[in-house]
């Protein structure tokens, strides 16, 4: 049985853990993923922050927050990070946050969302990279957008400068 909610306080410093250990051992990353999700939580900007609980722990989290296209805010939101336990990784627990995390910013009436990942994965939750929208510095097949609205904006994404 596995459980989707809002994180709370008493989840904030096992969210750091599980973060740290999901990322450790993937060399694409900085290894910064737990100390950024933090200094969003401390800026207020995480718009959204899941939790997955499975045999009453923190397996999984999600964080979502405002983007900024051309420096403006138009609605649209980046998806990082996503960490699963990796002793549970692999069972679908990363896939229910994100559906869950999504389903939420379409109830907040998001335009859309975007994210930095492997292309194979999130296609299948409907992301594909589209010119329409640049990271700077970041190879245009893995910067992959997904619209709830009819049209892609055109411009240059910027996150929280906690992503530096």
């Amino acid at each position: 049985m596995l459980e989707i909610r809002r994180e709370n306080q008493r989840d904030i410093s096992a969210i750091s853990r599980l973060i740290t250990l999901a990322f450790e051992n993937l060399p694409m990353s900085d290894k910064r993923e737990a100390e950024i999700v933090e200094f969003m939580r401390k800026d207020a900007a995480l718009s959204i922050s899941l939790v997955a609980i499975k045999d009453n722990e923190i397996a999984g989290h999600i964080a979502f927050s405002k983007i900024h296209i051309n420096d403006q805010f138009s609605g649209w939101y980046g998806l990082a990070p996503v960490s699963v336990l990796p002793s549970l990784q692999n069972q679908g627990i990363g896939s229910k946050l994100i559906k869950e995390g999504l389903l939420q910013l379409k109830q907040k009436s998001a335009n859309g969302c975007v994210l930095l990942g492997e292309p194979r994965f999130y296609q299948r939750f409907g992301f594909i990279a589209h010119p329409n929208l640049v990271l700077q510095g970041v190879p245009a097949k893995y910067f992959q957008v997904l619209s709830f609205a009819t049209d892609i904006p055109k411009g240059s994404v910027k996150y929280h400068p906690a992503f530096g």
